[in-house]
C-alpha cells in the first residue's frame, strides 16, 4: 500500500479562470467544451479508480468586482456568483456530476487568482454545491490549498502536481498568510482592506490591467507579466501613464519576490514583505529592447538612460501638473507624461509603438514550443526530489512536455482560456501590424474572436489536458488537446514513453 492514493488513471487541467460578471472579463470561452470533457473523464475506466485534477486558477476573482486585492468579506457571495453565472453554470454541474459518480475523485489546487479557496468558508460551500449532504460524494472532493501540491499514484509512477505560481516572484501566494485570514473567518472576524498586502502581479491586475480591459477586453490574454508586456500597457493606454509612480515599485515587489520564490516549494521558512522598505527598481525593465530603442533615440545628443528619462518625466509631471490643471481643465496629468514619452519617440505613431512592445513580447519566441524549458520548468524540476517520476504544472498557460530522462517526465497543462497568437508577418512593419493593429484597438472581445489573419483564427483554438494511465502494465502520460465539444477521446499531441 502506497503512502499516497493511488488511482488507475488522472486527468489534468488548469487555468480555467471562471470568473468576471461582464461577458468582456470573461476569459473563459469553451464552457460547452469544458463541461463535456469533465462528462467524458467520468466515463473513463468503469470500475477503476479515476481522478480529475483541477491544478489551479479554476476561479478568478481578480476579474470579479471585489473591495481590495482579496475577497473575505465577499469570498462567499462571489464564489457563488461565480457558479451561478450562466457563463458556468455548466461546468459545476458537471462536476456535481463527477464526484456523484463512484470511483471518482475532485482534486482542487490552489492558484494565484483563486486564493479565496484557501479559505475553510469557501471549501464548504464548493463541497455543499457539488455534492449536498452525500457524504460519499463529499469525500471524493479534496481540497490542496496550503502550497504543498499534489502527490498521487497511478500504477508504480509517482505523480506531483503544483500550479506553478510557487515559483513566479510576481505571482507567489503567502500561504501563511492565507492560512490566518481562515482562521480570522472561521471566528466571525473581518479583514480590513489595509491588513492584506498583494503580490506584484495581483497589484498589476487589480491596480492597471482591470482598468485597460475596460477598453481593450483582451489585455490579460497575453499574460502580461513581463517587462516588455508592461511598455505594451503603457502604450496601448496613455492614461496608465499616470500610474507609472506605481509601475515602478510593482517591477521592485517583483525583485523582492524573487527572494521568496525558492522558498515556496520546500519552505525552510517565510519571509514576510517589508511595505516600507526601499526597493531598488529599474525604469529599462519596463520597456522592452523595440520600444526603448525609440524613447532612446530621442536625440542623438541625448545619452540619458530610460531610468533617466521617465523618473524626468515624473518630475515634470509632479511639478507642472498644477499649472497645466490651473491653465486648462481638460488637459490631464496622464496626458503630459505621455507627451513626454511619445516626444522622445521621434514621433512614433501609436501603432507603431504598440507594434514594436508586441515584437519586445515575441523576442526569441518559443511560447508556443512544447519542449521548450522555460523558467517554471528550469525552477519547479529543481525543487522537486528524484523519486517523482511525472510533473506536471500550470500556470504560464503555456503547454510543455518535456523528456527529462531517467524515465522522468514534465508537462504543463497550459490553459483553457483565449490564446491570442502574434506572428512575426503580422508584426513585420507598420503595414503588416495595420489590420491587427485595428482588430486590437476595437478592444470588443467580439472582435478578437472573429478576427483572422493568414487565413487562420486570431484566437486559437487550443484547450489543454495532460492524462496519465496505467496501460498494460506500464505508466504512460500524454499531453492532449480537448476538441469539438468536448465529448470525445482528447487529440494525442506527445506521449511519454515515446
Amino acid at each position: 500500500m502506497s503512502d499516497f492514493p493511488e488511482y488507475d488513471e488522472i486527468h489534468v487541467i488548469s487555468d480555467i479562470h471562471m470568473g468576471g460578471n461582464k461577458v468582456d472579463f470573461q476569459i473563459l470561452r469553451e464552457t460547452e467544451r469544458l463541461a463535456n470533457y469533465i462528462g467524458w473523464v467520468g466515463q473513463q475506466r468503469p470500475g477503476g479508480r479515476v481522478a480529475l485534477i483541477l491544478n489551479g486558477d479554476i476561479i478568478d476573482t481578480l476579474a470579479e468586482d471585489i473591495h481590495g486585492y482579496v475577497a473575505t468579506d465577499e469570498a462567499i457571495a462571489t464564489v457563488q456568483r461565480i457558479m451561478k453565472d450562466a457563463s458556468f453554470s455548466n461546468i459545476w454541474k458537471a462536476l456535481a456530476d463527477f464526484v456523484k459518480s463512484e470511483g471518482r475523485t475532485l482534486i482542487i489546487i490552489i492558484g494565484n487568482h483563486d486564493i479565496e479557496l484557501s479559505f475553510p468558508v469557501v471549501q464548504r460551500l464548493i463541497i455543499t454545491y457539488l455534492a449536498g449532504a452525500d457524504q460519499t460524494a463529499r469525500a471524493r472532493i479534496e481540497f490542496c490549498t496550503t502550497g504543498a501540491g499534489y502527490t498521487c499514484m497511478v500504477g508504480n509512477a509517482h505523480i506531483y502536481c503544483t500550479h506553478g505560481n510557487e515559483v513566479d516572484a510576481w505571482n507567489y501566494n503567502r500561504y501563511e498568510d492565507l492560512a490566518k485570514v481562515g482562521r480570522r473567518l472561521n471566528v466571525g472576524r473581518s479583514l480590513s482592506p489595509s491588513e492584506w498586502y498583494p503580490n506584484a502581479g495581483t497589484r498589476m491586475v487589480k491596480d492597471i490591467m482591470n482598468e485597460v480591459k475596460r477598453k481593450f477586453a483582451w489585455i490579460d490574454l497575453l499574460k502580461p507579466e513581463t517587462s516588455a508586456a508592461v511598455g505594451t500597457l503603457l502604450v496601448l493606454d496613455p492614461s496608465q501613464a499616470s500610474k507609472i509612480n506605481k509601475l515602478l515599485p510593482i517591477v521592485g515587489e517583483k525583485v523582492e519576490g524573487q527572494k521568496q520564490i525558492d522558498q515556496r516549494l520546500s519552505a525552510e521558512g517565510f519571509h514576510q514583505p517589508s511595505q516600507d522598505a526601499a526597493i531598488p527598481f529599474t525604469a529599462d525593465r519596463l520597456l522592452g529592447p523595440n520600444l526603448k530603442a525609440g524613447v532612446l533615440g530621442a536625440t542623438a545628443t541625448d545619452t540619458r538612460s530610460a531610468d533617466d528619462m521617465l523618473l524626468a518625466a515624473e518630475k515634470s509631471f509632479r511639478t507642472g501638473a498644477q499649472t497645466v490643471l490651473t491653465a486648462n481643465s481638460t488637459l490631464g496629468t496622464p496626458q503630459l507624461i505621455w507627451d513626454s514619452l511619445t516626444g522622445w519617440m521621434r514621433g512614433v505613431g501609436k501603432d507603431e509603438a504598440l507594434r514594436r512592445a508586441l515584437k519586445d513580447w515575441l523576442e526569441d519566441d518559443k511560447t508556443f514550443d512544447i519542449s521548450d524549458q522555460d523558467d517554471t520548468y528550469k525552477q519547479v524540476t529543481a525543487a522537486v526530489g528524484s523519486s517523482i517520476d511525472f510533473i506536471i504544472t500550470g500556470h504560464t498557460h503555456l503547454e510543455r512536455a518535456i523528456n527529462m530522462g531517467g524515465g522522468r517526465y514534465y508537462f504543463n497543462s497550459g490553459t483553457w482560456i483565449r490564446l491570442l497568437q502574434f506572428t512575426e508577418a503580422m508584426l513585420k512593419n507598420t503595414a503588416s501590424f495595420k489590420p491587427v493593429y485595428d482588430v486590437l484597438i476595437n478592444g470588443k472581445m467580439e472582435a478578437i474572436d472573429q478576427a483572422r489573419f493568414d487565413n487562420q483564427p486570431f484566437v486559437m483554438d487550443q484547450t489543454s489536458a495532460i492524462s496519465i494511465k496505467e496501460e498494460s502494465g506500464k505508466v504512460v502520460g500524454r499531453l492532449t488537446h480537448v476538441v469539438g465539444d468536448g465529448s470525445g477521446l482528447p487529440l494525442e499531441i506527445k506521449k511519454f514513453p515515446e
